[in-house]
């Protein structure tokens, strides 16, 4: 390792998958690193940027899959930026939006390496937007929580207090809660949530094979059931839902995206 060179790491943003919603700045830093390090949910489109000569690291997690413990990334990330100039952490969607980008700006700082954030795409806004559900309306939906449905067991507080949200929000945008979904359905109408209550279910936003599903609360789990739903799916709770306006809903890109199981 080269100790005297240290390199800047860009945690950037991929956005949702559809590489059209890169930002300039990510389209301009994927171009141009020198080393790559990389998750799952990253379509070979975008890795198609990167030049010839970089120097590529995957580190994907996936549910029951952890093949890369986050502390190994963290020394790959070091690594890397004592050995180039320009590092680029490439994550899915933004990298501060349930992406461990904070856990992974704050190590390299600790270590005295640049750090840069470059924001990205969220699939919570991207995945809806193109099925043509809009995440607030202003005659039905004033505030929107982003809530993850996936918890690492280590937390301090180690679950969400769904109970608590079913009032606290006129709208959901869940992340990773496909497979806790019956649990998260329940425990929101504990909470008062009417069981009718509509739910849009978004499997593969904004790329091929993108697929959105409609229920109600009560059903919606089963119904993700019999027609086979997987992640990566973006899970919509709210009235915003009868909103949708199939009118002006994009085609799905022509790229595809890895499914993490």
């Amino acid at each position: 390792m080269n100790q005297t060179l240290i390199g800047t790491v860009f945690l950037v943003g991929a956005g949702p998958g559809d590489p059209e919603l890169l930002t300039l700045k990510a389209h301009r830093l994927l171009s141009r690193c020198d080393a790559l390090v990389y998750d799952s949910l990253v379509p070979e489109e975008v890795l198609d940027l990167v030049p010839e000569a970089c120097e590529r690291h995957f580190v994907g997690k996936r549910r029951g899959h952890h093949s890369v413990p986050q502390p190994s990334t963290n020394a790959v990330l070091v690594e890397m930026a004592h050995k180039h100039a320009t590092v680029v952490r490439l994550k899915g969607g933004d990298p501060f939006l349930f992406g461990r980008g904070g856990e992974e700006a704050a190590y390299l700082a600790g270590r005295n390496i640049p750090v840069q954030i470059v924001p990205g795409v969220t699939a919570g806004i991207a995945a809806p937007a193109y099925a043509g559900i809009p995440v607030t309306h202003r005659r039905v939906g004033s505030s929107v929580t982003f809530v993850t449905g996936h918890e690492e067991i280590d937390k301090r507080r180690p679950s969400v207090n769904w109970r608590a949200l079913a009032a606290a929000s006129d709208g959901l945008v869940i992340y990773m809660g496909l497979h806790n979904l019956p649990r998260i359905a329940e425990e929101l109408m504990a909470g008062g949530l009417p069981s009718e209550t509509p739910v849009a279910v978004i499997q593969q936003g904004t790329v091929a094979g993108q697929r959105c599903l409609k229920a109600n609360l009560a059903g919606v789990a089963a119904e993700c059931r019999s027609q086979a739903f997987k992640s990566p799916s973006i899970v919509v709770v709210g009235d915003v839902i009868d909103q949708q306006v199939e009118a002006c809903m994009p085609p799905p890109a022509s790229v595809t995206m890895p499914i993490p199981f």
